[in-house]
């Protein structure tokens, strides 16, 4: 059963992006929650409401906060999209009906030849985008959110800045991910319709916030890039996987070349291309060159994104902490300017 568990709230600061940030008493404890605006409506002081405990009970490293699941005194008389049919989250209490963007026809216009890159963690959007941005200024660049991490799309305060900034012209949430500025059924759907239809240059897909991850090879939030880098690769883009690397993370399996990018490597049927810091060395840059994988040094300025103002932490570490983390997926934002005509 889900951890469920009654509350009053009793404050609620101003909305970000499409989420709340509240405070509920459950269990006559004071506690922190969100609420998705776009699920469950707007919260008010005094609204008694059901939120899921189950994330922050386990002091999960995303999970610092309930999340309401509805609200009773104001959620009951939601009417839906109008017009939509296509469930997200079907079968399950949250379902709700989307207007998705995949159209007939879509195989015709293959391929696509735009540039996608798959990066494993969402820490890894916002320096490819700046770095993308700097090569090539006014590029069209859509983000297609994938499984493995957040399945709200308004969760990322990082995306809503990019678009604000304009480092994003647009915000897919495929499969079951939900709440972006479009729908898709599947990633193939997004990647498509994102370069065919919403005229993308260049696409950058991967999870929201918060990996899932067990410390297996097979059983971490990263290995949905095996499949969205599949799709892409089908669609006929110009694939590259952003490579997650770290020299301040404590766990020796992600240590210079991350036993996530190693893997998907291994796993692929076609090669990629793999942006790398220009220096930069590791054992798997040889065994994914081994399996036909093109590794390629590109630039990359870290201390002009640190002075950029978007998000520059990742799992607690600063930038100056873990540069190398930084440093791959600015790589892969130069990488993907280059490939532009």
């Amino acid at each position: 059963m889900l951890k469920l568990r009654r509350g009053i709230v009793l404050s609620v600061l101003a909305p970000e992006g499409g989420w709340q940030r509240l405070t509920a008493e459950v269990d006559g404890e004071p506690r922190p929650a969100v609420a998705d605006i776009a699920m469950v409506g707007e919260c008010a002081d005094g609204d008694e409401v059901v939120v899921n405990v189950e994330a922050r009970d386990l002091a999960l490293g995303s999970g610092g906060f309930d999340v309401v699941h509805v609200n009773l005194t104001r959620g009951l008389d939601g009417e839906g999209v109008p017009g939509a049919h296509v469930m997200k989250l079907n079968y399950s209490s949250l379902q709700h009906a989307v207007l998705p963007v995949e159209s007939a026809g879509a195989l015709d216009d293959l391929p696509l030849g735009a540039p996608a890159a798959i990066f494993p963690l969402h820490g890894h959007l916002a320096p490819a985008a700046w770095a993308l941005g700097q090569a090539r200024p006014g590029t069209r660049v859509g983000f297609v959110q994938t499984a493995g991490g957040a399945l709200p799309g308004a969760m990322s305060g990082t995306v809503r800045e990019l678009l604000e900034r304009g480092l994003l012209a647009g915000h897919t949430t495929a499969g079951a991910t939900y709440g972006g500025r479009a729908e898709a059924i599947t990633t193939a759907g997004a990647i498509h319709e994102g370069i065919a239809a919403q005229g993308w240059e260049v696409v950058l897909a991967g999870p929201g916030p918060g990996i899932l991850g067990s410390g297996s090879a097979l059983g971490h939030g990263g290995i949905v890039g095996l499949d969205s880098a599949h799709a892409a690769l089908a669609l006929g883009c110009r694939t590259v996987l952003v490579a997650r690397m770290s020299a301040g993370d404590p766990r020796p399996r992600h240590q210079g070349l991350s036993h996530h990018t190693r893997t998907v490597l291994e796993l692929l049927l076609a090669p990629v291309t793999l942006p790398v810091p220009f220096g930069a060395s590791d054992p798997g840059f040889a065994a994914a060159r081994a399996r036909g994988h093109v590794v390629h040094e590109a630039h990359a300025d870290p201390d002009g994104y640190a002075a950029s103002g978007l998000p520059s932490r990742t799992m607690g570490r600063s930038l100056e902490q873990d540069r190398p983390f930084f440093a791959a997926a600015l790589a892969a934002g130069t990488t993907l300017g280059g490939m532009l005509p």
